[in-house]
């Protein structure tokens, strides 16, 4: 159905045009290797035949560039200030993923001026009618960024480890978005399972909990087992996916995406639409504007 052109959408006509699926994947702290599953995700669904294009969201830390050995010449930054366009900064990664890279210095999206957030639309528009979906590797924790994109994006994957510190955060951000911003829909990925029995026992314990005092559904999307092979690849600035296609982790990346596009189509929220009319309609969300 079209769509009257302006803050709330963009007009979306012809037979080839289609909506991406939009995903943001997010922890309620650092160090569970969130970044590296985004990464191998987006591998995975590369290879199924997907086109996938990543944002780096963690404006201030972006690591996505580093995590792969990419030097990009320019970045948001250059693209917010109009000095290059997003041919300009778009880096191609493994398996012909398309990387937006994040840049140092560059005040957080939710403090936007609106003719930024014009720019900022314009560019990710022209980009991602040709994507499959856009995933977007938010920044840990609960700040402003992280739950603007959450809240902007179709779908919200939380990654958590087996570690109890991991578990009580990953309920934190998923309580900060049901309470304050009526998310009521996540899914689970469990990273650094020792095994499939430990990562549904995690689910188990934070999907009860989350549904008993949140009333809000968790979804479990799989789980990454532990495997000395995701360390040597990090070290090697590569996927694992990339290096060590048929090892333990590089499988279970495979399961997950299969998990993710099997998604029933009502679990969307609202395709490429609404992230746009989130990222426009900044002062709809006053929590977020400042």
């Amino acid at each position: 159905m079209d769509r009257e052109p302006g803050l709330s959408g963009f007009k979306n006509s012809g037979k080839n045009r289609h909506t991406p699926r939009v995903i943001a994947v997010s922890s309620g702290k650092g160090g569970v290797g969130k970044t590296n599953s985004v990464v191998n995700l987006a591998v995975a669904l590369s290879e199924m035949g997907k086109k996938v294009l990543l944002l780096d969201a963690d404006l201030g830390l972006g690591n996505l560039d580093v995590l792969l050995g990419l030097a990009p010449r320019y970045n948001m930054g250059h693209l917010l200030r109009g000095e290059k366009t997003i041919g300009d900064i778009l880096v191609d990664g493994p398996a012909g993923i398309k990387i937006l890279p994040a840049s140092s210095g560059v005040q957080e999206l939710t403090n936007l001026s609106l003719e930024q957030r014009l720019t900022l639309k314009s560019h990710l528009e022209s980009a991602g009618m040709d994507m499959d979906v856009l995933i977007i590797d938010t920044g840990a924790g609960i700040s402003n960024n992280v739950l603007f994109f959450n809240m902007a994006a179709d779908e919200i994957v939380v990654v958590v480890t087996p570690e109890p510190t991991s578990i009580t955060d990953a309920y934190a951000l998923m309580k900060v978005l049901c309470k304050r911003h009526g998310e009521r829909k996540f899914k689970l990925l469990v990273n650094t399972a020792r095994s499939r029995k430990e990562a549904m026992e995690v689910y188990r314990k934070l999907s009860l909990v989350a549904e008993r005092f949140l009333n809000i559904s968790v979804d479990y999307l799989g789980c990454v087992l532990n495997d000395e092979n995701v360390q040597r690849s990090v070290l090697r600035q590569k996927a694992v996916m990339e290096l060590y296609p048929d090892s333990a982790a590089s499988l279970c990346f495979k399961e997950i995406a299969d998990a993710i596009w099997d998604s029933p189509a009502n679990d969307i929220k609202g395709g490429m639409q609404l992230f746009w009319q989130q990222i426009l309609d900044r002062d709809l969300n006053p929590e977020l504007a400042g």
